[in-house]
């Protein structure tokens, strides 16, 4: 199987179920085909979305839809054990021995009704894993057809060097936003740069709409005079602040609103001047750049 590239904006779906939205079948189907008619056709996943139910919904939803499997990506992560009706946790826990790695694999599948994921993530680092079991997990999976590619989330540069000494990663999903970018400052994203690992983010817009304090009104006040003159609404404009970083990182952006899905992709064609760039960083520090 050919890997096709991510689009530049991914569809995150944690909010798609009942952590969120709790969109029924059809309401789900429409989201997939609004993302697919603005060119956003990669859609990230994690088992425990949902309390374990995301990736069934989807999956029914991507079913019925007829969308051609050759046309989307899919991306899921895994690892995290939730205490939850549905599995028989007595504690929240990780487990990344290959054993579960590749049956939690073979569950999405499953649940996403289809063949292979496009990216298989390691939800968030244990302090138990073995890099041997998680690399024995992805040889067999990449050998079945089960899985394209391979990556983490939330791994630091030490965690990700310690797997890679097994096996490559190519992908790592983040934390990164105007008002969350340690990444940009610790040598995460250079380091990402250095061993060809691919940036994704989770949580793009970081606290702008979620808190209310002296940081994100400045930002929100800057962003909205940029928003003027770029002609694109706030958060397309702090999504095209961080698709100016030159590691490429892509943005995983989590909104269940038609709307909203239908701007995103603006980002995408908007290259934020270096001076309005920095005027943005400026704004969430609260002082000059460093």
């Amino acid at each position: 199987m050919n890997k096709t590239p991510f689009s530049k904006i991914i569809a995150g779906t944690m909010t798609w179920g009942v952590w969120g939205k709790n969109c029924n079948n059809n309401e789900m189907i429409a989201l997939l085909n609004c993302c697919m008619e603005n060119n956003i056709t990669s859609f990230d996943h994690a088992d425990i979305y949902g309390d374990y139910t995301t990736e069934t919904a989807f999956g029914n939803a991507f079913k019925e839809s007829k969308i051609d499997r050759d046309e989307i990506q899919l991306i899921s992560k895994c690892g995290i054990q939730l205490q939850s009706d549905n599995r028989k946790n007595l504690i929240k826990h990780y487990d990344y021995s290959k054993s579960y790695i590749i049956s939690s694999v073979e569950q999405s599948l499953k649940n996403l009704k289809t063949d292979f994921l496009d990216l298989l993530l390691l939800h968030r680092p244990s302090p138990l894993m073995e890099v041997d079991e998680i690399a024995a997990a992805v040889e067999k999976l990449k050998n079945d057809g089960k899985i394209l590619d391979f990556g983490a989330s939330n791994f630091t540069t030490q965690q990700t060097d310690l797997i890679e000494t097994k096996t490559k990663i190519n992908y790592n999903q983040i934390s990164f936003s105007i008002t969350d970018h340690a990444a940009m400052l610790d040598g995460s994203l250079e380091h990402m740069q250095l061993h060809k690992i691919k940036p994704m983010c989770w949580s793009p817009l970081g606290r702008v709409f979620k808190k209310d304090d002296e940081q994100t009104r400045r930002i929100k006040k800057l962003a909205k005079s940029l928003s003027l003159k770029y002609n694109v609404p706030i958060d397309v404009i702090l999504i095209a602040w961080i698709l100016k970083h030159p590691s490429g990182i892509l943005p995983v952006c989590g909104s269940s609103s038609k709307s909203r899905i239908a701007e995103l992709m603006k980002a995408t064609t908007i290259n934020l001047d270096l001076q309005d760039w920095f005027a943005l960083w400026t704004a969430s520090l609260g002082e000059p750049v460093p």
